[in-house]
């Protein structure tokens, strides 16, 4: 009997009922999916350029299934320590519900699936950033850094930055240093996000042997780098300002939420329990979503009637 035919939780036995839907859509992420799809439809709203919108929703669909597939390549890889954390233990691999070479092979085809749709239904630029993130996620995050470096998440964030650069491909056929920027804000968004999760979850990464930066340089050094990370994303959120993507109300909601952002991270820094953490963790979300909905809005101000006084 081979290792991908038992459970690696509980009793080891193998649901032989089969999957059902539910534990198939669970093997996309779908809660990390949900940001990674907004922010691509940001960077698709915020370019320029005409696109019918039954194309446009057909590239916020590729972008949803490549991020989905790639989220499926990824629990089938990391079967063996999702199952012993308690963070990740009740995906369906672990506990049996979905066997290991079914979800590669869903993974797989759905990639292959979203590349080539985005390719020859909207561009084939958009197609092949497409192709790189998951490419990345999968083989630079996953297999390479996430068991071997603290600097994982630094580097491996790169494959969650680039929905936006997909979008504005998307739309425009083009990648112009405004979707870079957009790019790089997600970037350096991506390890302090991370880290306070890892700060309160430091002994589930121990336990699976995952270096995260608490775990291998101690909290200390974790929080001073969230603080410069945070610090430097309050000057770098209003790039989109400065670009000409995004208007005053933007920018205005920018700074507060980025020295909201840095002011959780002090926070962090003189707590000596999980609290401040947690909170960082919750608001770094929140954080993200706000700033992409803003750009969006200031640029199109028509949604809202009472934001028609935006700058442009």
């Amino acid at each position: 009997m081979t290792d991908d035919s038992i459970s690696l939780a509980g009793d080891g036995a193998f649901d032989a009922s089969g999957a059902r839907v539910g534990d198939y859509f669970a093997l996309l992420k779908p809660r990390v999916m949900s940001l990674v799809v907004f922010t691509g439809f940001a960077g698709l709203m915020l370019a320029p350029g005409d696109l019918h919108p039954v194309l446009a929703a057909v590239a916020i669909l590729c972008i949803a299934v490549g991020a989905g597939a790639a989220g499926a390549i990824n629990m089938w890889y990391d079967r063996d320590i999702d199952a012993v954390m308690r963070r990740t233990r009740g995906r369906p691999i672990p506990m049996g519900r979905v066997r290991a070479e079914e979800a590669l092979a869903f993974g797989i085809l759905l990639s292959a699936a979203s590349v080539l749709l985005m390719g020859l239904a909207v561009d084939w630029l958009a197609a092949g950033l497409l192709a790189g993130a998951n490419l990345f996620y999968v083989f630079v995050y996953t297999i390479w850094l996430k068991r071997r470096t603290p600097q994982n998440i630094v580097i491996g964030g790169a494959a969650g930055a680039f929905p936006p650069m997909i979008g504005w491909a998307a739309m425009s056929g083009e990648v112009t240093l405004a979707p870079v920027m957009l790019f790089l804000l997600i970037f350096m968004w991506t390890p302090p996000h991370f880290w306070a999760l890892a700060l309160y979850r430091r002994e589930d990464y121990a336990r699976a042997g995952v270096p995260m930066l608490p775990v291998v340089a101690g909290e200390r050094a974790t929080k001073l780098q969230m603080l410069v990370y945070a610090a430097i994303l309050v000057p770098l959120a209003l790039a989109p300002y400065f670009l000409g993507i995004s208007g005053a109300l933007y920018a205005a909601l920018a700074l507060v939420l980025g020295l909201g952002f840095l002011g959780l991270a002090i926070a962090v820094w003189f707590d000596r329990t999980e609290r401040s953490a947690r909170r960082m963790f919750g608001f770094s979300i929140l954080y993200l979503f706000l700033l992409f909905l803003f750009m969006v809005l200031d640029r199109a101000p028509g949604l809202l009637p009472w934001l028609s006084w935006t700058a442009q």
